[in-house]
């Protein structure tokens, strides 16, 4: 019998003019809410791929992975069960935004008017912006 394990999700954030990249979600669980591009990984796929695919589908950009931010593993995080994230930060090298997939919307909101956003997407979100105001990103 295989062990119980948790599932694996990528996150990415892109940031662009002081605002971030966010999808207002189709599906529960929190449907409706605001929460960054991502998804669950598939079988045999590398998590750098995974991310590039989820942003890809649910905004129609092109992006390219800056660097790792973290991983994120509350237990609790996702009321659909124990689910692991591992997050980048993105530079967009193409396309044109449009919700996709399982996104009903998608847009850039300004760090200072940020929604209610959905999992733990806000303390990602924070992360990410201490680390780019600290000087350890240099592109925002």
């Amino acid at each position: 019998m295989r062990p119980k394990t948790p599932a694996l999700t990528v996150d990415g954030v892109l940031f662009e003019n002081q605002s971030v990249l966010l999808v207002q979600r189709k599906y529960n669980p929190f449907q409706g809410t605001w929460a960054l591009p991502g998804g669950f990984v598939e079988y045999g796929e590398k998590t750098e791929h995974a991310v590039i695919r989820e942003v890809l589908e649910e905004t129609s950009l092109n992006t390219k992975i800056r660097m790792l931010l973290g991983v994120y593993s509350d237990p609790h995080r996702d009321p659909r069960g124990h689910t692991v994230t591992v997050v980048y930060v993105l530079d967009r090298v193409g396309g044109e935004l449009h919700a996709g997939d399982d996104a009903g919307s998608a847009r850039f909101f300004k760090m200072s008017k940020l929604p209610t956003l959905a999992f733990d997407h806000s303390l990602i979100v924070k992360d990410a912006f201490q680390r780019v105001i600290h000087g350890v990103l240099s592109k925002m």
